[in-house]
């Protein structure tokens, strides 16, 4: 190690790390078994250890601001003043990565009436004079400005990328300018707002960038004031004090009364054992396992108090949690005739048994199954062992045929559908009553994880063995359960079906305390057989369709592309953002605000070119270039591929508890995804068809079903009042917004009023609805404020369900599906705007959910009563597809309507749109 390495020091700015690791989990939180948000937690964990491992400092401190005020707040009195409150799971946060540091054995340093970025720089300073390199880690550009040969920036990754770090160059180039310190005189002169410098009013970063580039400092400016001219000359001398004031603010101060210490800063060993007991404590595993922590044994210690008062954590106790090895229990194998007659026997007089498949792989389509096993006694298991020959296994199965298909026992098993979908690749039907724990346990807590590790920990304190330990991590090293010796695939599938039956009856009772059972037993249970049976009809793909616009696809995307290089003047890679970005802001000047990203790019993503689309006709081009490479990469090149050998079809595998929502999702492919806003998204849809000649496809789409759920939810005369005449909501919409008769509705207002429409399902804003609208904030405030004049008792609606949510933490579905909203009362406008939004459309969007999969379970039972040739084979958020057998079309169009129209009464007419032809495009 040279001498450079060995005195590198690392400072990290806890706030700010926190906080970004805190929001970038904003819109999928982590929660523990026991409700704990722990996603600041896992984030700043995470950052901490990949910079161990990545950088591994000799010397490492964590430095933490202050709650006392600072001198900044003397010099002030509104700095900071209208930063928003920490949000309450962010506050509960602290005191868990304090212990965490401190389990680390890494100092956490700091000093009352002083910020972190001062202690930092003053420490930076000392540690120069000893021959330091500093790096200081924060994602916080102010930092820019103590940059120098040896105090560096370290910026975080994030996204999966690599860290960034800030020499005097990077600083130079970020900012445009000649010094580090000239950063000072930018923040001065844009103020900030999350601090609460107030800058200079009109002058945002890119002009300031631009004045002290030209000027040098705030100083040049002044001196060179009568060169500048209009309303920005007229702000800069109205507002000079103001402006001085802002570039003191913003200066980090580097004489902190604090000493540099090295020897408390150089980095130790952690401490396992409580490194161990809090990542158990928080459910941190893969963290855990990452660092190769020793078992847990028994640690009892008092968690250092927050620095908001006392601590949220309680006294922790880790004890090690049972495993095959602790508990006694009866494992057995299952191997010849009369030991299969024996179960049998046994089985045929329970009232219910859990089962569960071991298969040589996860498609359902392609594997085999390895053996079987079966619990209806705590602490016992049979694993029933199937020959590779597939000829004999099948005879085995047989054996159990009357078993499964015994309708008196419950059957009971963990993510239930995957082995009922196995068996009947082998022709076995499973019947009777359903039960599974997976299922159950997302309707209770929808957030979080319902995976067997992760429900056995926390319901039955047991740590079940890893499927890594018989079949190796994944990779080309891993092998299949058929190569497992039998000893070890026994405890490792007879203790799967003995921890689902436990863990049956240890959710059980919390259907009932959390109000969902008539929604697991009525409804989600009742699917089951209805995704089966989809997927394994599997959709017909025309594989030649797809090939000839794959064909059509590639020569759009070249005639584009040269349309582009021409409207640019120059060759270039348009696929590159990094060379489109100069091309549009720098030689066609379409944005002299232009943002760059991290990289130090210019920002081309979707949503800025977008905003620019009527800036120039290149615009518009690139993002249909991107948009139909997309569609060939995603969807055209890829569906062929998934077609499976064996049925010639595309089997899709439905999700039952992923969206908290309630709504179906689909991997496999994900057929729900398919765009359709767009002519060449639609075109993707030719190619399904019917499985043969004898068949027609039928599409079913219920109509504006969200719409109407509001309309009846919210009770709003005038809205139901237009479903119920037919009549068309969007003109009447618009009609009321502009206050016109609705004859003179023109096609552009009707536009508006119908993203109004769907836009105030989703609590969209006016700045929202002016992006997506593409007008004016003011126009697009003065929509919203229509609407909501227009039909007051949606905004009655939405205002009670928000209420409602914060008094009960929770909002519900039409069929009692909760979706439960922990950050409805936080002091944080962002938090707290984000769990409103879902107030609103959570009981909308679920209730749709419920409606459609109610009618799905309605129209299997009718096929499967009249023994009807045709199959429901897709379900696509609000529409229904059908392989329809000629013969039997006008009976099941009856069938369809009159289910999915009276799936649920809710006040308004569910009308249905329906159409058969010769592919799901022309169907639709």
């Amino acid at each position: 190690m040279t001498d450079k390495d060995s005195k590198k020091l690392f400072l990290l700015d806890a706030y700010a790390l926190i906080y970004r690791s805190y929001f970038a989990f904003i819109r999928n939180p982590r929660f523990n078994s026991k409700g704990v948000n722990t996603s600041a937690m896992y984030g700043f964990t995470n950052t901490l250890v990949q910079l161990l491992e990545t950088e591994n400092p000799n010397y490492i401190g964590v430095v933490f601001d202050v709650s006392a005020p600072t001198f900044r707040h003397k010099m002030y009195p509104e700095y900071k003043a209208n930063r928003e409150e920490m949000p309450e799971d962010l506050r509960k946060s602290i005191p868990y990565i304090r212990n965490i540091i401190e389990a680390f054995n890494i100092p956490i340093i700091e000093k009352e009436g002083f910020e972190a970025d001062d202690v930092i720089g003053t420490l930076a300073q000392k540690a120069r004079k000893e021959g330091f390199i500093t790096y200081m880690m924060t994602p916080d550009k102010d930092y820019a400005q103590l940059v120098s040969e040896e105090v560096l920036m370290f910026k975080p990754a994030k996204s999966g990328g690599v860290a960034e770090v800030w020499g005097q160059k990077e600083v130079k180039e970020n900012f445009g300018i000649e010094n580090p310190e000239q950063v000072i005189d930018i923040l001065g002169l844009m103020g900030d707002s999350a601090d609460n410098i107030p800058g200079c009013p009109g002058i945002g970063p890119k002009t300031a960038e631009k004045l002290i580039k030209e000027f040098g400092s705030i100083d040049g400016i002044y001196r060179n004031i009568d060169k500048l001219k209009g309303k920005q000359k007229e702000n800069l001398v109205n507002y000079e004090e103001q402006v001085r004031l802002s570039r003191k603010l913003a200066v980090i101060i580097q004489d902190v009364p604090i000493d540099f210490e090295k020897e408390k800063l150089t980095r130790e060993g952690i401490n396992k054992e409580l490194l161990k007991a809090i990542f158990d404590d928080l459910e941190f595993k893969t963290i855990a396992e990452r660092l190769k922590l020793t078992e847990a044994v028994k640690v009892e210690t008092a968690m250092q108090g927050s620095l908001f008062g006392d601590s949220d954590i309680p006294e922790t106790t880790v004890k090690k949690r049972n495993t095959i090895k602790t508990i006694p229990h009866q494992y057995y194998l299952i191997e010849d005739e009369m030991q299969r007659a024996s179960l049998r026997a046994e089985l045929s007089i329970q009232e219910e048994f859990c089962f569960d498949t071991e298969t040589t792989g996860l498609d359902t389509h392609s594997s085999e199954i390895v053996c079987m096993s079966f619990s209806f006694r705590k602490h016992e298991a049979f694993c029933v062992t199937l020959p590779s020959n597939r000829e004999e296994a099948q005879k085995v199965i047989e054996e159990f045929r009357e078993v499964f298909a015994d309708e008196d026992v419950t059957k009971i098993g963990q993510n239930i559908k995957y082995d009922i979908l196995m068996l009947s690749n082998y022709g076995i039907e499973v019947k009777g009553k359903i039960y599974d724990t997976m299922i159950a346990h997302y309707l209770i807590q929808p957030e979080l994880k319902h995976n067997l590790d992760f429900l056995c920990e926390i319901y039955l304190d047991y740590e079940k063995i890893p499927t890594e330990h018989l079949i190796g991590k994944k990779g080309k090293g891993q092998i299949t359960m058929r190569s497992v010796p039998p000893e070890k695939l026994r405890d490792y599938a007879c203790e799967d079906a003995d921890l689902t039956f436990q863990l049956k009856h240890a959710i059980d009772p919390d259907l009932d305390k959390t109000e969902v059972r008539e929604l697991f037993e009525e409804l989600e249970m009742p699917l089951i057989p209805v995704l089966v049976h989809m997927e394994n009809a599997g959709v017909k793909l025309n594989v030649d369709e797809l090939k000839d616009y794959a064909g059509r696809l590639r020569e759009q995307i070249i005639q584009l592309e040269e349309e582009i290089i021409d409207l640019a003047g120059e060759e270039f890679n348009v696929s590159s953002p990094k060379q489109l970005g100069p091309i549009l802001f720098e030689k066609l000047k379409i944005d002299s605000n232009a943002k760059k990203t991290k990289t130090k790019q210019y920002s081309t993503s979707e949503d800025v070119l977008i905003r620019l689309v009527d800036r120039h006709p290149i615009v518009g081009k690139v993002l249909e270039f991107r948009g139909l490479k997309k569609l060939l990469s995603t969807y055209v090149e890829a569906l062929p591929l998934l077609v499976n050998k064996r049925t010639g079809k595309v089997h899709t595998s439905y999700n039952q508890a992923i969206a908290a929502t309630g709504r179906l999702s689909s991997v496999n492919p994900n057929l729900q995804n398919i765009p359709i806003r767009d002519e060449s998204g639609r075109e993707i849809r030719k190619a399904f068809i019917p499985s043969d000649n004898e068949h027609t496809f039928l599409s079913a789409d219920y109509s504006q079903i969200e719409l109407r759920i509001m309309a009846a939810l919210s009770n709003d005369d005038e809205m139901q009042k237009a479903f119920k005449e037919e009549k068309d909501i969007h003109s009447i919409t618009a009609a009321k917004i502009y206050k016109v008769p609705e004859k003179e509705v023109t096609s552009d207002m009707r536009r508006k009023a119908k993203t109004a429409n769907f836009g105030i399902i989703y609590g969209i804003s006016a700045f929202g609805l002016s992006q997506r609208l593409n007008i004016p904030r003011t126009e697009a405030k003065e929509l919203i404020d229509g609407y909501f004049e227009s039909f007051p008792k949606i905004k009655e609606f939405m205002d009670k369900q928000i209420e409602l949510a914060r008094n009960q933490g929770y909002v519900q579905t039409i069929k009692g599906r909760k979706r439960y909203l922990n950050d409805i009362n936080s002091a944080n406008a962002v938090v707290r705007g984000m769990a409103e939004r879902n107030a609103i459309n959570a009981p909308i969007q679920g209730s749709a959910a419920d409606i459609i999969k109610i009618a799905m379970i309605n129209i299997y039972r009718q096929f499967d009563q009249k023994k009807l040739k045709s199959k429901m084979v897709l379900q696509v958020h609000d529409e229904l597809n059908f392989d329809a057998f000629k013969p039997e079309i006008d009976k099941v169009k009856e069938i369809v309507k009159q289910e999915m129209e009276n799936a649920v009464e809710v006040g308004v007419p569910l009308t249905v749109e329906m159409n058969n032809a010769e592919n799901w495009l022309d169907a639709h």
